[in-house]
């Protein structure tokens, strides 16, 4: 791929239309100062002071605020909240990114889900990640919502360019992507060839149908091989891999960490390198900004290696912002690739 057909590769972005349906978290960043930190008077114990809070979207929330980063014309977040002060968050957050959040149902009989992040500050200034604490739900998903989910696929779908999936949950059936909506994204992925189907699923990979997937190295061999023990190695994986795409008959864009994305199209693969960073990284959010490359790549036309390519650039630009979920703009996408130009010709 050259500069000029990444440039107008980016500039196709603004057309497109995708809908990311799942579970969406929001990121709750709390930072500590330990020189503040008070006894309570009450129990005895640490009362810790916060002074000072990061909030953005999390999980699917993540991917929709990579995909406007990168210039995604219109992205309707599809799943439901809970009507509580988090959900409020949330929707502002995704909001002040420009996402439509028509479809994202606000329900009193779920929690938002959460992810509290606490930040301790250190000597040098740096920060420190302790305990997180999770909010999730560990109820069956309400029918209702389920029933608001599978019908705005319906509506939605057909209409758009991709559909992503972000299946962040483990209890089964406790998230928005429960099996009714993993039937019904199947049938769905079926019937529109013209549509791109994307999902990531921590815990169910291996149950997708007629979608493209996108697990990681341990994630393909525990869907396909569940008696393998230990860290898999990456020819193992790869056959793994390769299993995923026979079951979903689509691609598979499987992660390898530091060695970047293995592509999966039929019986053949290949590994398309991660680049290389210098300098402290935080890999949180890194899959899901990856996620945002590979779909915008694949609907503007882009070959299945171009599509990994652009998604292991923007994921070398996230990793590198330190304490929170970051994106990467069309510039920042650009000058990394310039640096691979000039690092290939040095």
């Amino acid at each position: 791929m050259t500069r000029a057909q990444l440039e107008e590769m980016l500039e196709r972005f603004a057309q497109l239309r995708i809908v990311v349906v799942g579970d969406f978290f929001l990121d709750k960043y709390l930072v500590l100062d330990p020189r503040l930190e008070e006894r309570s008077l009450e129990t005895g114990l640490a009362a810790r002071q916060v002074v000072a809070k990061r909030m953005s979207p999390g999980a699917a929330g993540t991917v929709t605020s990579n995909l406007r980063a990168l210039g995604a014309g219109t992205v309707l977040a599809l799943g439901a909240i809970g009507d509580d002060g988090e959900g409020y968050e949330l929707l502002q957050g995704l909001r002040a990114t420009g996402v439509n959040t028509e479809h994202l149902l606000v329900s009193r009989e779920i929690f938002t889900p959460t992810y509290t992040k606490p930040m301790e500050l250190q000597p040098d200034g740096t920060e420190r990640e302790i305990e997180r604490m999770d909010i999730k739900n560990r109820r069956p998903l309400p029918r209702k919502i389920e029933e608001h989910v599978i019908s705005a696929l319906r509506r939605l779908a057909s209409e758009a360019h991709a559909v992503v999936v972000s299946d962040q949950v483990q209890e089964r059936n406790c998230g928005i992507i429960t099996d009714g909506v993993r039937e019904e994204l199947a049938r769905l992925g079926a019937e529109l060839g013209n549509v791109v189907f994307f999902a990531d699923s921590r815990e169910r990979i291996g149950e997708f149908r007629n979608v493209i997937v996108k697990p990681n190295m341990t994630e393909a061999v525990r869907a396909t091989k569940p008696e393998a023990t230990g860290k898999p190695e990456l020819e193992l994986a790869a056959r793994c891999a390769r299993e995923l795409s026979r079951r979903t008959g689509r691609p598979v864009f499987m992660t390898a960490g530091e060695r970047g994305i293995v592509v999966v199209e039929g019986e053949r693969w290949e590994l398309v390198r991660a680049i290389a960073v210098r300098g402290a990284i935080d890999i949180v959010g890194a899959g899901d900004s990856a996620t945002a490359g590979i779909v915008c790549a694949l609907c503007c036309g882009a070959r299945l290696r171009e599509a990994a390519l652009l998604g292991n650039i923007v994921a070398s630009i996230t990793i590198q912002q330190i304490g929170t979920t970051g994106t990467a703009s069309p510039a920042q996408v650009l000058a990394r690739f310039d640096e691979l130009d000039a690092q290939g010709k040095g």
